[in-house]
């Protein structure tokens, strides 16, 4: 009991009340804005919240990750145009029901099915988080590293449609990863006599560069401006019983859907929320309507993507492996402010564990009001113009980079990071990936090296744990390789049937 107190008695404080609100508005106006992710607001934040204490700083950016996950509902519904990737789902029957005219419906009943999803999720992460830490405190370093090879694994053969380029992506961020000293003997490497890089890659900077800097070049060279413009009208927003009635089986299977996919690594809002619109559909008495303006398809999706964040958080505290890329730079944070997520969290700050999953359930509660009584004023924000904003992102990019360490070396390495990322995305190769192995590598390299000198290479596959990981990792690779095999058979047997049904018919 005196840990509930401890971590919920940290939000009586005014300054964590004040981070809190801010936080939230800013998640709030980055989802509304089409192109600006939640990873990139997190990633911008955490250069100015290194500064604050533990709880200061964690109010702002889980906040933040919140509140983006319902403003980019209001763009996905009224344009047509996803604010964030988790939202894509949602545009398959949000935009179709502003079209009817019920675009006021459908912010309201999204804003109530994200709040669920994410309230649920947080209920499992708070029951299962501590066990799965406990389990996990009994792994050794070879334990340790089958884990992050097999979080490593997840994360490459789904975030990215080619499964080498998700590869070479996750080594790359390994390679980096490797630059600094040695965890073991302590020597330098990869520094080319450069000072600055004894102690690695500044985190954050690669980090803003990757996500932020590369999204702003992206739009520079491409020019794109949305001519999309909301509805003139958002019709009736009170949902009656029936609607609401027709709700419960898709929010039901999407939960549990959006749960177990965003404790998967790099596996987001975006995949659960189109995994859960389709077990919906599969399930639901009037299929025909997905995708044509159906509030169940609506519910399910946004039910998915919301659910990930407790599932994703769960993976992150527990086990130390970010959920996603949001996670990714929040744990990169916890570790600058000195914290180890991990199954240490649980025994070490088991009163802090409290403390996040307050903010974020008081996050959600906020989140819904706001959705409840600003929807028309948040709509508004759709028309602001674009040149704006990116100015401001420029300008906060530099800002939070330079004030991480104070030294313009660390600029530096964030525009090479924008300029590196931009390719990236130009060629199809994912950051997620990168990101993974930069920060998970000294972790793997160390645990690695462990195994090694205590029991030899043998361990790897002689310990039960370690062995079901790197399996399961295989596994990871090998499975989606099989499953595009399949596909291109399939695919190349009906283009033959095809080229010979007319030859039949003559």
């Amino acid at each position: 009991m005196n840990t509930i107190a401890d971590g919920l008695g940290v939000l009586l404080d005014p300054t964590v009340g004040v981070c809190l609100l801010l936080g939230l508005a800013i998640g709030t106006l980055v989802g509304a804005f089409p192109g600006i992710t939640g990873t990139m607001a997190v990633a911008l934040a955490s250069g100015f919240t290194l500064t604050l204490e533990p709880e200061q700083g964690l109010a702002v950016l889980l906040t933040i990750y919140v509140g983006a996950n319902f403003g980019d509902r209001i763009p996905s519904i009224l344009v047509n145009t996803p604010g964030t990737p988790a939202s894509i789902a949602t545009t398959l029957d949000g935009y179709p029901l502003a079209k009817q005219g019920r675009a006021g419906l459908a912010l309201v009943l999204s804003a109530l099915v994200t709040t669920g999803g994410i309230l649920v999720s947080m209920v499992v992460f708070l029951f299962a988080a501590r066990p799965i830490a406990q389990l996990a405190l009994e792994f050794g370093p070879a334990e340790m590293f089958a884990l992050v090879i097999f979080g490593l694994t997840v994360m490459v053969s789904v975030s990215s449609k080619s499964l080498l380029k998700g590869l070479l992506s996750g080594v790359a961020g390994l390679v980096i990863g490797t630059v600094g000293r040695d965890p073991i003997t302590g020597d330098e490497r990869f520094v080319f006599g450069m000072d600055d890089l004894s102690s690695g890659l500044p985190f954050i900077a690669v980090i803003i560069g990757l996500f932020g800097i590369a999204e702003l070049f992206d739009q520079l060279l491409t020019h794109r401006a949305s001519t999309a413009r909301p509805v003139s009208s958002l019709g009736r927003s009170r949902p009656t019983r029936a609607e609401i009635r027709q709700l419960g089986r898709p929010f039901a299977v999407s939960s549990a859907v959006g749960t177990v996919v965003g404790a998967l690594p790099a596996a987001g809002g975006d995949i659960a929320g189109l995994i859960g619109w389709d077990r919906a559909k599969r399930m639901s008495k009037r299929p025909e309507k997905f995708g044509k303006g159906s509030l169940e398809g609506l519910a399910a999706a946004d039910t998915a993507s919301s659910a990930t964040l407790g599932g994703s958080l769960t993976t992150t505290m527990a086990l130390g492996i970010p959920g996603d890329s949001v996670m990714a730079v929040m744990l990169g944070s916890m570790v600058i402010w000195g914290l180890q997520p991990g199954p240490s969290l649980f025994t070490d700050s088991p009163d802090l564990v409290i403390t996040i999953a307050a903010i974020m359930i008081i996050a959600t509660v906020l989140s819904l009001a706001i959705s409840l009584v600003r929807t028309k004023g948040m709509v508004r924000l759709l028309d602001l113009p674009h040149h704006y904003l990116w100015t401001g992102v420029l300008l906060f990019c530099l800002v939070g980079t330079y004030a991480t360490t104070n030294d313009i070396y660390t600029v530096w390495v964030m525009l090479v990071a924008g300029v590196v990322g931009v390719v990236m995305k130009r060629t199809g190769f994912p950051a997620g990936p990168m990101v993974l192995g930069l920060l998970l590598g000294p972790l793997a390299e160390s645990n690695l090296r462990r195994a090694l000198l205590i029991d030899g290479p043998s361990t790897l596959v002689t310990q039960p744990v370690s062995a079901i990981l790197l399996g399961l990792a295989v596994l990871g690779l090998v499975t989606p390789l099989i499953a595009r095999a399949r596909s291109a058979r399939r695919a190349r047997s009906r283009a033959t049937e095809a080229d010979q049904s007319p030859a039949d018919s003559r």
